[in-house]
C-alpha cells in the first residue's frame, strides 16, 4: 500500500478541508493508496504535467499527484477544480 504525502502546507490544508466538507473523499483516498493508477478515474497527464497523474475526488474536485513506486509514496501536488491544470 502507498503512503500519501502533500507537497506543502497549503496543499495539506486544502486536502483536509475537502475531507471535512465532502463525503466519500476519505474512501477514495484509501482506494487510491491501494491502486494509484486505477482508482477514481486516475489517468496520466501530458505536456507540462507529464510524469504526473490526476484523479477525480468529487464532481468538481481534481487531484494532481506523482507516484514513487520505489518508496511507495503518492505526492499530492494540487487539489481543486479544473483550474489546477
Amino acid at each position: 500500500m502507498f503512503v500519501l504525502e502533500t507537497k506543502n502546507k497549503k496543499v495539506k490544508k486544502e486536502l483536509d478541508e475537502y475531507i471535512l466538507s465532502r463525503t466519500g473523499i476519505k474512501d477514495k483516498l484509501q482506494n487510491l493508496k491501494k491502486n494509484p493508477r486505477g482508482e477514481s478515474g486516475a489517468h496520466p497527464l501530458q505536456g507540462r504535467l507529464s510524469g504526473k497523474w490526476a484523479c477525480w475526488l468529487g464532481s468538481n474536485i481534481r487531484m494532481i499527484y506523482k507516484i514513487n513506486d520505489a518508496e511507495k509514496t503518492i505526492l499530492i501536488e494540487a487539489i481543486g477544480s479544473h483550474k489546477i491544470y
